[in-house]
């Protein structure tokens, strides 16, 4: 941004609020901190908590891989319509992967929108809003390929000790089902001493745990000509000193070689987890999604794993009814689910994409053959996931304390976190204080299908930086006065990739 446009950008009144929402997959979250941390730069307030679009400016990322995007896009616009002709100067923008894809369509649709970017030109959204202000009509601008590397504009992270780190964008694949390379473009990878240097100053800052983030994350190197380069990057992470552990999505089963394999057994802080898309067991699928592996190829992965790594969790995406899918076809995805054993899988029912091949190809399976083939896939997970789960009853692990991912525990008195292998553990409160960030040593006493308990007496508590930086930016926000433009940096990144729902897209 240039300083013209900077300085054109902060030009906002005081206490001004927004609201961002944030629609499909992980690299839409972190470019939602992008956006966030681009409107607190430029003078906004973040929305408290339950604002629902009573916000000055609310801000739509969205996502276009699922088949109903459209729709819940442009009915929640419908909702904010009243609200915006009772409020004015609210405005409204829409961005992502949706707005790449339709663009000058949803001013036409909803000519109430104040602002309509793209996947790369998000840097773009405080002047786009301040022209749009000024000059009372709406602006879309929609940039063929990358402005900026997300990683060098502003970001508000959403927690304290966890922190996406974006490895590269865009992708090179060329899957039928999903249109996601056509809006966010070829792969572009950052340079390793650009990575390394953000996540050590996130670790400066308290941050214990990130997860490496790429469309393709597996294929780092591709861009800058170096097939190893990515178990290099996951070796060097184990070089940080304080940064406890490390994850990545979503990698792709072509680029999964045994270099990275050993990097992830080699690497103390690469933590025991891997989540790894199958779409379909078919090979006749998998060819027709233009899948570059076969099911022994998948399969053989996943026990290379688990020789090198025994305590691995794996999870994956599979999608149900892909058209010609027949029934032998979905036996096949139903056969390599019960040798993969997966801890959870994320499953999406096939839905057509404008633009993509799948789109138009014959064959495309009725509703009710497509619903009824998912419940029996997900009767099947569900068992396994809690078979897999049982194993783990009887085991000592160290759980970071999440944040807010136990929706019961105030009536249960229960705190929640993450293991190693990223399992969703409820343990008891303990007498002293644990803080999201902080480390408790439990044993497993019970298994459900998507979550653990540990219902004796925490073992240990290891109070963290991780912790003290949640404190530390807790206290900040407490103390804040309303009205100051600016709030504190702040660190972090996602919440922990679900146990048991759709991980986003699911077009890796």
């Amino acid at each position: 941004m240039s300083s013209g446009d900077r300085s054109q950008a902060v030009d906002v009144q005081e206490s001004k609020t927004y609201e961002v929402r944030t629609y499909g997959c992980q690299m839409n979250v972190h470019d939602s901190e992008r956006l966030s941390g681009l409107l607190e730069d430029a003078g906004y307030v973040k929305a408290p908590a339950g604002s629902d679009g009573d916000a000055d400016v609310v801000v739509f990322n969205t996502c276009a891989v699922r088949e109903n995007a459209d729709n819940k896009l442009y009915g929640n616009l419908g909702r904010l319509a009243p609200m915006k002709t009772k409020r004015p100067g609210m405005q409204i923008a829409v961005g992502g992967c949706l707005a790449q894809k339709d663009r000058d369509t949803i001013v036409k649709r909803a000519p109430w929108v104040d602002v309509v970017f793209g996947t790369h030109n998000i840097g773009k959204l405080p002047v786009l809003l301040e022209r749009a202000r000024v000059q009372e009509e709406a602006q879309v601008e929609i940039a063929e390929s990358l402005e900026a590397f997300p990683s060098t504009l502003p970001t508000r992270r959403e927690s304290a000790y966890a922190a996406w780190v974006s490895i590269s964008v865009g992708c090179n694949n060329t899957c039928t089902f999903c249109i996601v390379p056509a809006l966010r473009g070829k792969e572009r990878d950052r340079r390793t001493g650009d990575i390394l240097a953000e996540i050590e100053a996130l670790v400066g800052e308290g941050v214990s745990e990130i997860t490496l983030l790429g469309q393709n994350v597996n294929a780092y190197g591709s861009d800058i000509g170096d097939r190893e380069a990515f178990s290099k990057l996951l070796r060097a992470c184990g070089q940080i000193e304080g940064l406890e552990r490390v994850r990545f999505t979503s990698p792709h089963p072509r680029d999964f070689t045994d270099d990275v394999i050993a990097a992830m057994a080699e690497t103390p802080n690469v933590m025991p987890q891997l989540h790894m898309p199958m779409q379909s067991g078919s090979d006749t699928v998998l060819k027709a999604m233009r899948r570059s592996y076969r099911q022994d190829r998948f399969l053989g992965i996943i026990e290379k794993v688990r020789a090198a790594i025994p305590d691995a969790a794996i999870t994956t995406d599979i999608i149900v009814g892909f058209p010609g899918e027949t029934e032998e076809d979905f036996e096949q995805t139903l056969h390599a689910v019960r040798e993969a054993r997966f801890s959870a899988a994320f499953t999406f029912q096939y839905s057509k994409r404008p633009g993509t091949p799948a789109a138009t190809m014959e064959g495309q399976i009725p509703k009710e053959v497509v619903q009824a083939r998912y419940e029996r896939l997900v009767a099947l997970q569900e068992e396994i996931s809690w078979g897999e789960n049982k194993k783990q009853v009887g085991r000592t692990l160290e759980l970071m304390v999440a944040e807010g991912e136990g929706r019961k525990d105030g009536a249960t008195h229960r705190l929640s976190g993450r293991a190693p292998d990223n399992r969703l553990v409820h343990f008891t409160k303990p007498d002293e204080e644990v803080r999201p960030g902080d480390v408790v040593t439990v044993e497993i006493t019970y298994a459900a299908p998507h979550h653990l308990l540990a219902e004796g007496a925490v073992l240990d508590v290891r109070r963290t930086r991780a912790g003290d930086a949640w404190e530390k930016r807790n206290a900040a926000e407490v103390a804040k006065p309303a009205g100051v433009m600016l709030g504190l940096p702040r660190i972090g990144a996602p919440e922990p990739l679900p146990v048991a729902a759709g991980s986003g897209c699911g077009c890796d």
